[in-house]
């Protein structure tokens, strides 16, 4: 692990690895936060987010929710309070991290950028999300994955995570995408409150 004011990165090489480093931030989230998570296909985006349900005493799975944009989960805080976990998936929405638009382009025009960060908050007002995320309610917080592109509209306290991997790393000797292989896990705290805790995050 190496850290700097605002930033700590891990080395994550298993699976299990990437479910304790989640297990770690769940038990450091409290109600009101928003966690917003970035990487490729592959990274191990959903199996972080397992970990963090795991540290949030949620009994069921964290599985993707890709095909319903969003799932609502019930667990615990570290202080036995009740969790209400939104856990959002935007690969699919326009806008998202995965959008066409950028990565046709290389994402390199801010107009792009900001015109893609509507189109997405657009399409979360379409759905009725984004009155969770405006005022998620008492014990609520919200994890989402593809999101980094609309991290600053979602809160000015939030806690981004960047997963990347070696291309080669991916796939196993048979060509099959692992979830085992060296990944860097990056967690920057955005606003005091995330700054405050997150020397409580470790593997």
């Amino acid at each position: 692990m190496t850290a700097d004011n605002t930033s700590i990165v891990f080395s994550v090489p298993y699976a299990d690895d990437m479910r304790r480093l989640g297990r770690s931030i769940g038990r450091a989230m409290k109600a009101g936060d928003v966690l917003v998570l970035s990487g490729p296909l592959g990274a191990g985006k959903t199996t972080l987010t397992q970990g963090i349900g795991q540290g949030l005493h949620i009994d069921e799975p964290m599985v993707s929710p890709t095909f319903t944009i969003a799932r609502e989960l019930i667990g615990r805080y570290q202080d036995g309070s009740p969790a209400r976990v939104i856990h959002m998936d935007a690969y699919r929405l326009p806008g998202s991290d995965n959008d066409d638009l950028l990565i046709g382009r290389g994402g390199q025009s801010e107009a792009d950028r900001q015109r893609s960060r509507n189109r997405l908050l657009d399409e979360l007002e379409s759905l009725g999300l984004d009155e969770e995320l405006e005022d998620p309610g008492p014990g609520t917080s919200i994890v989402i994955e593809w999101g980094s592109l609309m991290a600053s509209a979602l809160s000015d306290d939030r806690l981004e995570i960047s997963i990347s991997r070696p291309a080669h790393a991916a796939y196993s000797d048979r060509g099959e995408l692992t979830s085992d292989g060296e990944r860097t896990v990056t967690i920057r705290a955005v606003g005091t409150s995330w700054k405050e805790r997150q020397g409580e995050i470790d593997l």
